[in-house]
């Protein structure tokens, strides 16, 4: 049989002049990958308050214990920015308060403000994925009260929902986007979490903060990332 023009390529891709290429074919023994990437997934410890596992690990005695079921969702705490967040969050009294955790992915936000008695906690992914991992994570830490919608800074205006605290761990060019929008229903006085950005990024998110009547209250930063606490005035 000819081989397919895909194949035909890589053939001279191989042949190509100017460098030449060598490998070898191994067949490798049957492993349950499962279990070796369980081996590489250490649970995570947030300045001795907050304990995020997954669930095959044992449980810890700690303040605020989330297991969390990560698949293909952002978020377990392992990353810079969700790690500042949660220590963010620890800082803060949020009891009753209305809460939105904006691009949640496996909300694990969500359930921290939950667990530290948040009055009505919303969690809004625009990834499928994200949003049903979040909703098996919500049933996993026992925080049923939490509502997860599937959509972006739009659904705001669905909920019309007016939030004491916004956490938004994103990235750069969508908070730039979207900012506008989560201020829009922040309440007066409240506040506002910012991450997935960079240290060097500060400046261009400070303008953008400033102009939308946000000041600057608290800065976080960890290996070159940073996460930002502003109030609005």
């Amino acid at each position: 049989n000819m081989p397919d023009a895909g194949a035909e390529m890589a053939f001279d891709f191989l042949e190509n002049e100017f460098f030449s290429v060598t490998y070898r074919i191994e067949k490798i023994e049957q492993v349950n990958w499962n279990e070796e990437w369980e081996k590489n997934f250490e649970p995570i410890d947030v300045n001795g308050k907050c304990y995020v596992r997954a669930p095959f690990h044992e449980p810890k005695n700690a303040d605020f214990e989330i297991v969390i079921e990560p698949k293909m969702s952002f978020g377990t705490g392992h990353h810079e920015t969700t790690f500042m967040m949660i220590e963010h969050l620890l800082e803060l009294s949020v009891e009753n308060q209305t809460v939105l955790d904006m691009g949640c992915g496996t909300a694990i936000l969500a359930i921290l403000a939950a667990k530290k008695s948040a009055g009505k906690v919303d969690a809004i992914d625009n990834d499928t994925w994200c949003y049903e991992n979040s909703l098996e994570n919500i049933v996993r830490n026992e925080t049923p009260d939490i509502r997860v919608f599937l959509g972006d800074a739009s659904t705001l205006q669905t909920l019309d929902v007016q939030y004491d605290l916004i956490i938004a761990n994103i990235n750069r060019n969508i908070l730039l986007q979207d900012l506008a929008t989560y201020v829009a229903y922040l309440k007066q006085g409240g506040l506002i979490l910012l991450s997935g950005f960079y240290k060097h990024d500060i400046p261009v998110m400070e303008e953008k903060c400033v102009s939308l009547g946000l000041s600057q209250q608290l800065v976080k930063e960890r290996n070159h990332w940073v996460a930002m606490k502003y109030v609005k005035l």
